[in-house]
């Protein structure tokens, strides 16, 4: 049986995976598979270990979800690092987020986060902040989400004449082809067993 640090534990897990959207005590419940008043006990109990250990972050909520953020009196410090020369370059995210939108361009936020499996909101947010994406119009479908493009930075960025100077998509195996070879794996280490 688990105990209330092991419960707090994986509650952090959930409410830092969770991200900026938060998660709500109902699905932390839900997912606990705990009571809900139970899960708000251990998260005001966790709240209250962030607070007394003195850490950079906490746990907030905000319109009925959970989430965890930064404290706000250490804000001057994630500016400077913000503005750091080191932090020019482009997370791993951001890449793959900047190399989608240039070959499928233009392109929403739900087919970005489709091809990537996950979100890239702050991916984007990063991208339009170094001006290598803009918002080009916005989609015919339901909701008209934004469509997201290159720009000339982006051009001048990698060096590219035109658009059709990126380099060819890379060939790769079908998902099913990937699946069969890794079943044919798995049954040869079966059998030698």
């Amino acid at each position: 049986m688990m105990t209330r640090e092991d419960l707090k534990s994986i509650i952090e897990g959930l409410v830092f995976v969770s991200g900026s959207e938060g998660i709500d005590g109902k699905t932390l419940s839900e997912v606990l598979e705990l009571d809900k008043e139970t899960v708000l006990q251990l998260l005001e109990e966790l709240v209250r270990d962030f607070k007394h250990a003195h850490r950079g972050l906490q746990i907030i909520e905000v319109g009925g979800s959970f989430q965890m953020t930064t404290k706000i009196e250490h804000a001057a410090y994630f500016e400077r690092l913000a503005s750091s020369p080191s932090q020019a370059g482009l997370s791993q995210a951001a890449l793959e987020t900047l190399a989608i939108i240039a070959y499928k361009q233009p392109i929403t936020r739900a087919e970005i986060e489709e091809i990537r499996g996950v979100k890239c909101e702050k991916a984007i947010h990063t991208l339009m902040s170094k001006k290598l994406i803009q918002e080009n119009g916005r989609a015919e479908s339901t909701g008209r989400p934004i469509l997201y493009g290159t720009t000339h930075e982006f051009m001048e960025h990698f060096g590219l004449k035109h658009m059709q100077d990126l380099p060819p998509i890379p060939m790769y195996t079908p998902d099913e082809e990937v699946e069969q070879e890794a079943d044919l794996l798995f049954q040869k280490k079966q059998n030698k067993a």
